[in-house]
């Protein structure tokens, strides 16, 4: 009896010719090698937005831009910290890509669908070309400055404030209530205070009382737990600053805190969370504000989002024995 082959195509044969037919129809008709035609490179990112809901409400991300420091320069602004930390955050995190740690500068608009409220106003042209974008992200997003209802400010530094006036010192949300703490106003704005901050600091005073002065007419400050509009709320988290806020954005059963410079140094502060930065005003008071906002969000399982977080800065804390672990929220489809 003679053994005859099965006509059945084996699974590689399946497999290749499904490869090849897809190919096939995904190559244009004509298509003979690399096309002749070369695109210039663009040499510069698109404006950076990205939007997910809290219950009802609707929360946009901003990308004003990115900043970056050095290894040499972090370990210098930490003052516990030495070499041998800064070698070891790179290895477990990789905190410094190409030698700097990235730091992303980002701002947030809720939208309650009777109110739009911009929560920082990013460095405007205080740090260079590698910020200042948010008028573009703005843009991008649809939004005209002209229709921001309330600023509300989480502090005054200029990588949060300046955004507030133009070049002239004129005001950018020509239509919007300036929301912020008294003790951050009254800190920003008291002629003491330059003489208290280092030297390399003294001129955040000038950025922060020029930026604020031009809404003074329509100022309102806000207390712990006091309403900024319905669904978004103060919440105190001194020690950066005086009168550092973060806002809580709640809507049904999400919320989402807005930290501020709570995380001032992203990833950083989670894995060493009783470390201070030479920009926190009150060190010790910033250490123990961070971890109690820690502590809160991980045992809450509360969403949060950053003002240098990775971009858009939305996530999760998870708690890791004494220390902590930021974990970027998935993606969403709006």
């Amino acid at each position: 009896m003679t053994e005859t082959k099965s006509s059945a195509p084996t699974r590689r044969a399946v497999f290749r010719a499904t490869a090849l037919g897809v190919a096939a129809t995904a190559l244009p008709f004509g298509w003979g090698g690399p096309a002749s035609a070369k695109a210039p490179l663009a040499a510069k990112q698109a404006p950076g937005f990205y939007r997910r809901k809290v219950g009802d409400l609707e929360v946009t991300a901003l990308l004003d831009g990115m900043l970056g420091f050095d290894v040499a320069t972090v370990q210098a602004l930490i003052a516990k910290s030495t070499a041998e930390d800064m070698a070891a955050l790179d290895a477990a995190l990789y905190a410094f890509p190409g030698g700097k740690l990235p730091v992303p500068v980002n701002a947030y608009v809720v939208n309650t669908a009777s109110k739009l409220i911009l929560i920082d106003t990013g460095a405007a042209d205080k740090f260079g070309p590698t910020a200042g974008a948010l008028p573009a992200a703005l843009a991008a997003a649809g939004f005209d400055p002209a229709s921001i209802d309330i600023v509300a400010l989480t502090h005054a530094h200029p990588d949060h404030a300046a955004g507030l006036i133009d070049a002239k010192g004129a005001p950018v949300f020509a239509n919007a209530e300036l929301v912020l703490t008294e003790a951050e106003a009254k800190f920003w704005t008291d002629p003491a205070t330059k003489a208290r901050l280092p030297d390399s600091q003294k001129g955040f005073t000038d950025v922060a009382s020029a930026a604020i002065k031009p809404y003074a007419g329509r100022t309102r400050y806000v207390v712990n737990g006091g309403d900024v509009a319905p669904g978004v709320s103060a919440l105190t988290l001194p020690g950066h600053t005086p009168g550092q806020t973060g806002y809580r954005v709640a809507s049904g059963n999400d919320q989402l805190l807005i930290t501020g410079d709570a995380t001032a140094l992203g990833e950083i502060f989670f894995a060493k969370p009783g470390w201070s930065v030479a920009f926190d005003v009150d060190g010790q008071q910033a250490i123990e504000t961070r971890k109690k906002l820690f502590d809160m969000a991980s045992t809450d399982r509360v969403m949060i989002a950053g003002g240098h977080l990775p971009f858009p800065g939305f996530g999760y804390v998870a708690a890791q024995g004494n220390a902590y672990r930021f974990v970027p929220a998935p993606w969403v489809l709006l």
